[in-house]
């Protein structure tokens, strides 16, 4: 049996899942593998989250241009994300406030939260994954 397979055990239980954001998108596998880990588990229809904070902010930038350092940009994936059930998008006010970022410079629609509404949020959940 997977892990997989554990996150429904027959009893129709779904669980909150939050997936965490921490990292810029380029320069680590973190940002590509936390999508990928999002998708499969919105497949298996759990309750799912994510939280951008910290240089995670940066995986949500408009206008991002990946050619230079020659890798995929996969930004575009995130407005896909509603057609997968994920709506929850969530990003820490303080780190954008941090970087000079608005909700404007953002691809997607998000909700803007304090670090006591972040903490709530997590406080919530059944599951915390950080990438």
């Amino acid at each position: 049996m997977s892990d997989m397979d554990d996150m429904d055990d027959g009893s129709g239980v779904v669980k909150k899942f939050m997936f965490l954001n921490r990292k810029a998108p380029h320069g680590t596998v973190y940002a590509l593998e936390g999508l990928e880990v999002v998708l499969i588990t919105a497949a298996f229809d759990q309750d799912v989250s994510m939280v951008f904070t910290g240089d995670g902010v940066y995986q949500l930038i408009k206008g991002i241009d990946s050619k230079g350092i020659e890798v995929k940009d996969f930004s575009k994936t995130y407005r896909a994300l509603e057609g997968y059930d994920i709506e929850k998008l969530y990003v820490d006010q303080a780190s954008m406030d941090a970087r000079g970022l608005s909700e404007d410079d953002l691809i997607v629609d998000v909700t803007v939260l304090s670090v006591p509404e972040m903490a709530n949020l997590m406080a919530e959940q059944d599951v915390v994954i950080s990438f």
